[in-house]
């Protein structure tokens, strides 16, 4: 038996490939399903079964390119609706897969359709659990995210969620091994570890849901209490994950139109264009094409893309060197983002070789930064999380965290220095990126951002919990 976590840090998202004497099942895959094929190539295994866990909002699944793919049957839990041929399987249902099974848990709660699946090896033990968006590693799954399709309030889902984690999986044994489908910095739960597996034991003593340190009602409370809005892209993620989409395949294909610096210039002056650096931070600050957009490949990418541009049918023009083009459009797939109209050909470099304006963004130093009076009049704009924000924060600075971006314009002016700092120096560019196209011109960057300002002379508030 092998039990394999393919984890993606940038969506923070576990899927999972299973294989046994020549028959393998994959637990909500990615939409680049090459991950799985090349797996089972190696294994010389039949992918039998695509196991869904729910309708992700966060991210597009390759459920549909697998099973075409391989000719496997795709399974959902009770209550999912999809538009398309695949297994309803009731509840204790079990799936053979070479010599183990899995056995399907409906827990509903984070969704009315979400479903857990119990893996027992060859002699019929619990070996693990894949719990998805239900059962999270300190966390569960928030229940927000299906209001409009379910008819049911966050209150009554997050009800619903406690019987299913406290009726369901806290029976099973102590040493069965979790497999979440999400952690630490996922927009579908508030507390995840950053751990990705865990034994249910542990679980059961940390995780609050399970631990017996809050009834049903006080759960309730705390699991719907200081939700932030989910972000705008979740409902098309859904609406795809539910109806179909189109194979990455053809979205690579269509996506790789290479510009000329003179296509792409004119491109750009179309309506509701995005043109979207993803080259590092380090170097847009330095040189970038005036009103484009900076999100970096190495960051938080296709979260933020989906935070940020929101509308999964915004036309891109794209700013990328070429050796990372493929990744670009892939990472921007996985969250729905299929309308990539073309790329500059060359990169920036062909940009600045054909004479075009460049712009650039002002930065400090936080060893600078602390030399400056840092009175009430001056602006100081902290991008970060309320959550980070509350935790320590420097004196007088004013939170506008960059999720937020879109309803805090009015915060900022366009007169006088204005500084602005994330916690390490990439929210922090993609917010003075948004401002600069916004015609705010007057913001300076600082450098290395909370983590360099912790270590400089600047007053910090620090809010310090003592028991």
């Amino acid at each position: 038996m092998k039990v394999k976590q393919i984890y993606t840090n940038c969506l923070a998202q576990g899927s999972y490939y299973i294989e046994s004497n020549g028959e393998a099942a994959v637990i909500d895959p990615l939409r680049d399903v090459s991950h799985y094929t090349d797996l089972a190539a190696v294994g010389n295994a039949k992918i039998k079964y695509v196991f869904e866990t729910h309708f992700h909002a966060d991210f597009i699944s390759g459920h549909l390119t697998l099973s075409k793919l391989t000719d496997s049957h795709i399974v959902y839990g009770p209550n999912a609706n999809p538009d398309f041929d695949c297994i309803i399987a009731k509840d204790n249902q079990q799936f053979k897969i070479g010599n183990i099974s899995i056995t399907v848990l409906h827990t509903p709660g984070h969704t009315l359709e979400s479903t857990c699946y119990l893996l027992k090896d060859e002699e019929g033990i619990e070996h693990c659990l894949f719990t998805g968006d239900t059962l999270f590693l300190g966390d569960v799954g928030r229940p927000d995210l299906a209001q409009k399709d379910m008819q049911m309030t966050k209150e009554e889902l997050a009800g619903v969620l406690y019987e299913s984690v406290n009726n369901k999986i806290k029976p099973l044994p102590d040493n069965i091994l979790i497999y979440p489908g999400h952690g630490a910095g996922s927009a579908c739960g508030k507390n995840m570890m950053k751990e990705t597996v865990d034994t249910l034991k542990n679980q059961k003593d940390i995780n609050y849901v399970l631990n017996g340190s809050l009834s049903k009602e006080e759960f309730i409370f705390e699991l719907t209490h200081d939700l932030q809005e989910p972000p705008s892209y979740f409902p098309s993620n859904v609406q795809l994950n539910k109806e179909g989409y189109d194979d990455l395949s053809a979205i690579l294909k269509k996506s790789k139109k290479s510009l000329s610096v003179e296509e792409f210039e004119n491109a750009s002056k179309e309506n509701d264009i995005i043109m979207l650096d993803v080259r590092h931070q380090s170097i847009f600050v330095k040189e970038h094409i005036p009103n484009s957009i900076f999100i970096g490949l190495d960051g938080g990418f296709a979260p933020w893309v989906g935070t940020i541009l929101s509308n999964v049918n915004q036309p891109i023009l794209l700013i990328v060197d070429e050796d990372r083009l493929e990744e670009a459009i892939t990472r921007l797939s996985r969250v729905g983002f299929d309308n990539v109209i073309g790329f500059l050909r060359g990169g920036f470099e062909s940009w600045k070789l054909a004479d075009k304006p460049i712009a650039s963004i002002e930065t400090i130093s936080a060893h600078d930064f602390a030399k400056i009076n840092l009175s009430n009049q001056l602006k100081i704009f902290d991008v970060r999380k309320s959550t980070e924000y509350d935790s320590a924060h420097i004196i007088n600075a004013i939170n506008a965290p960059l999720n937020d971006i879109d309803s805090n314009y009015d915060m900022y002016n366009k007169d006088g220095e204005v500084y602005i700092h994330c916690a390490g120096g990439y929210r922090s560019i993609i917010a003075n990126s948004i401002l600069k196209s916004k015609g705010y011109h007057n913001l300076i960057d600082v450098l290395g951002g909370f983590s360099s300002i912790r270590n400089s002379d600047i007053p910090i508030k620090e809010n310090i919990c003592t028991n």
